[in-house]
């Protein structure tokens, strides 16, 4: 089974832009997630995938892998769909330029779903993590997940929406926007029309489940830091510094 990381990459963005080439402790943020992608050891290959010289050559010039494609897509499940198509592979997964915390053990329980799918019935699978914090919870920028008793997600939502465990308990799950696909799924995917609820709510995974398909839901235990404002970057370089 050969498995392909791709890192969606761009240097404009609505919340803060330019992001990417933002230095973390002495390299761009886009290079730091690049690395630890690669460190795990867990891909075929590891590539970003952008439409940007400028992170082209970042990636390039430090004997990395980059594709740039011609086409300005507004989503990077597009962008690494369009790269996808040339590349030999079974599972994409995709991974955020934006997260440089990203790490083995979590990829890892992502990449092991396909593995051990041994009827080959999953295309779609992603990462949540357990949210005990009320605030957490109730923060509308912390994208929800509800999965079944098998861990298939059932929906996505900014609103509080839980998992029940017992009938007295409910549990609360973070989305942590990581996904696999096997190769086909995601360019089927890409195809699909964008549905009601995710138009809504703003969340692409709905797509998938409005569309009739399932989400396969990995847990992991650790904290991520996704890099969407100055104070997220602020607080990720003070995390490196005490590393």
């Amino acid at each position: 089974m050969k498995i392909t990381a791709l890192i969606p990459a761009r240097l404009n963005s609505s919340r803060f832009n330019g992001k990417l080439m933002m230095d973390l402790c002495g390299k761009p943020v886009i290079t730091r997630t690049y690395n630890a992608v690669l460190s795990s050891n867990l891909f075929s290959s590891v590539i970003v995938v952008t439409q940007d010289n400028e992170i082209y050559e970042e990636i390039t010039s430090n004997n990395g892998n980059s594709i740039l494609i011609e086409k300005d897509y507004n989503s990077g499940t597009d962008r690494i769909a369009d790269a996808c198509v040339k590349l030999e592979a079974d599972i994409i997964v995709n991974i955020q330029g934006d997260e440089p915390f990203i790490n083995q053990s979590s990829l890892e329980k992502l990449v092991n779903i396909f593995k051990n799918d041994s009827k080959n019935e999953i295309n779609y699978a992603s990462l949540m993590k357990l949210m005990n914090n009320e605030k957490d919870i109730n923060n509308p920028n912390n994208v929800k997940v509800a999965v079944d008793n098998n861990s298939f997600a059932v929906n996505f939502s900014r609103k509080p929406i839980s998992s029940t465990t017992t009938l007295s308990e409910e549990v609360f799950y973070k989305h942590i926007g990581v996904y696999g696909y096997r190769k086909d799924s995601l360019i089927s995917f890409t195809k699909l029309s964008p549905t009601k609820l995710e138009m809504i709510e703003k969340i692409e995974a709905l797509r998938i489940i409005e569309s009739g398909f399932k989400i396969k839901m990995a847990e992991t235990l650790s904290e991520f830091i996704g890099i969407d404002t100055k104070e997220d970057l602020s607080r990720a370089i003070e995390i490196w510094d005490n590393k």
